[in-house]
């Protein structure tokens, strides 16, 4: 695994958000949990009060998680990235070598996979396996059903 979290410009800025509201609103709205909790009672037998204690623990969790993500982002430019082999940021586009069927994918950062808007991660086994290849290359993807072999079609960076 990388030591560095590749990240699109976009990406860098959604993380950037995310983070700076759970800092603000989010910290805000849990210290209000608990402190509404507390007022309730005896804290040896409060539920809420310790619920409201797990979310903060959650919450500060996920701000370890962002804070630590941005530290180690480097931000792509796909305008100087090469599009002679599958990269992050590369659009590919493949072909299932057994059922003919073309798929293209954009590879990105774990942070920034969303299957539905055809994004992978590059730590993902598609991703992985795609890494490096040009195109006519052949892909091996490990999946639970066995390997599944995936020809590179077209690399291309938008």
């Amino acid at each position: 695994m990388s030591a560095y979290n590749y990240l699109t410009p976009e990406g860098h800025e959604r993380l950037k958000a995310e983070l700076e509201d759970l800092k603000t609103r989010g910290r805000n709205e849990a210290a209000r949990a608990i402190a509404e909790a507390r007022e309730k009672g005896d804290l040896s037998e409060n539920a809420e009060y310790d619920a409201a204690k797990d979310a903060q623990g959650m919450l500060e969790l996920r701000i370890n998680e962002l804070e630590k993500a941005l530290s180690n982002a480097r931000i792509l430019d796909g305008s100087h990235l090469d599009t002679s082999k599958v990269t992050v940021l590369s659009n590919v586009t493949i072909r299932n070598t057994k059922t003919k069927k073309e798929m293209k994918y954009k590879l990105v950062s774990e942070s920034e996979a969303d299957l539905k808007e055809g994004k992978i991660s590059v730590t993902s086994p598609m991703g992985n396996g795609l890494l490096g290849k040009t195109v006519g290359d052949v892909a091996i993807v490990e999946t639970p059903r066995g390997n599944m072999e995936f020809e590179v079609v077209d690399i291309s960076i938008d």
